[in-house]
C-alpha cells in the first residue's frame, strides 16, 4: 500500500476538520473517485507530466492526479485546506507542490519546466472559471500543452460553441483564436457536496499550431466586445462607434471582411472576426 492509499478518504478528512464549502469562493467538493479518475484519464495526465491544478480544495482530484504519476502544482487560496494538502504533500514523496496564492495572478511561464509538457487539470471554482480561462488563453508565451477543465455546464457550452449556436459569443471567438476544444462529458450537480444549482461539464482544450493562431487578441477583444455587447443589433449598428474611433466607415469595413453589414454577431464565424480585427488594427496604426 502506498502512502497515498493509507490516507483517510477525502470525505472523512473534510469531516474530521469540520470544513464547509464557501459559496463566496465558488467551492463544491468532489468526492467521487470514479469521476476524478475519469477526468485524469481524459486529460491524459501521467508519469512525467507537470500538472497545474487550481482550486484543489480538500484534494480529491489532486489524489487522482498523483496516482497517475504526474507532478502536481496545486494553487489554493483558501488557507483552511492547508492541513489536508500538507498531508498529501508528505504522502506524495515530493510529487506535489502547494502554492497558496490567487490563481488569477498566476504566471504559468514561471512554473513551466523546459522539456516537460505542462497540463492544466482543474475543477475550477465557479466564480472565477471564465476569468481564469481568458487569462490562460491570452498569456504569452503559451506554455500549456493542454487544458482539461470543469465548468458550469452553461460556461462549458460557451467555450465550445460554434457560430449559430445559442451559446456562441465572445468567449468562443477568443478560444477559437488560440485553441481547439470539445466538451468531453457532463457532470450532474449531485456529484458534488454541497450540490450546486446547475450541472457541470468537462472541456478539453489543445493549442493550435503557431501558424494557425490569431495572435492580436487585444484587437479581437475590442471588436467582439463591441459586437456582442449589442448582440441583437445588426453589426453595422453595433460596430459603428468602433469603426468611427478607428477612422473607418462601418459598412466598408464589414464588406471588406466578407461580412454582410446586416448580419448579427452570433452568425459570424471566428474567421470573420479575425478579419475585422486585422482591419481595425491596420486602421488604428495609421491614425
Amino acid at each position: 500500500m502506498s502512502a497515498l492509499d493509507a490516507l483517510p478518504s477525502v470525505r472523512a478528512s473534510v469531516e474530521a476538520l469540520g470544513l464547509r464549502a464557501h459559496k463566496s469562493l465558488g467551492q463544491h467538493f468532489l468526492y467521487d473517485l470514479n469521476l476524478t479518475q475519469k477526468i485524469v484519464r481524459a486529460a491524459g495526465a501521467g508519469k512525467g507530466d507537470l500538472v497545474i491544478e487550481v482550486g484543489p480544495g480538500p484534494g480529491g482530484l489532486t489524489r487522482a492526479l498523483l496516482h497517475s504519476g504526474a507532478h502536481v502544482i496545486a494553487v489554493e487560496r483558501d488557507p483552511r485546506f492547508a492541513p489536508l494538502l500538507q498531508q498529501l504533500t508528505e504522502a506524495s514523496g515530493g510529487a506535489l507542490q502547494v502554492r497558496q496564492e490567487d490563481a488569477l495572478q498566476l504566471d504559468l511561464g514561471a512554473l513551466a519546466r523546459p522539456g516537460e509538457p505542462l497540463k492544466i487539470v482543474s475543477n475550477l471554482p465557479y466564480n472565477v472559471g471564465t476569468a481564469l480561462l481568458v487569462n490562460w488563453l491570452t498569456q504569452t508565451p503559451r506554455v500549456w500543452f493542454s487544458m482539461t477543465l470543469m465548468f458550469q455546464r452553461e460556461v462549458a457550452e460557451r467555450v465550445v460553441a460554434q457560430a449559430g449556436d445559442q451559446a456562441y459569443g465572445r468567449l468562443a471567438v477568443l478560444r477559437s483564436a488560440v485553441a481547439d476544444a470539445h466538451l468531453l462529458f457532463g457532470v450532474p450537480a449531485s456529484a458534488f457536496t454541497p450540490p450546486p444549482k446547475v450541472d457541470s461539464a468537462v472541456v478539453h482544450l489543445v493549442p493550435k499550431a503557431d501558424g494557425a493562431c490569431f495572435d492580436d487578441l487585444e484587437a479581437l477583444q475590442t471588436v467582439t466586445r463591441a459586437a456582442f455587447g449589442q448582440r441583437r443589433k445588426m453589426l453595422r449598428a453595433s460596430l459603428k462607434a468602433c469603426a468611427k474611433a478607428a477612422g473607418m466607415d462601418v459598412v466598408t469595413w464589414l464588406e471588406s471582411a466578407g461580412i454582410d453589414p446586416a448580419a448579427r454577431p452570433q452568425t459570424v464565424p471566428p474567421e470573420g472576426f479575425f478579419a475585422l480585427a486585422r482591419a481595425w488594427r491596420t486602421a488604428q496604426s495609421r491614425r
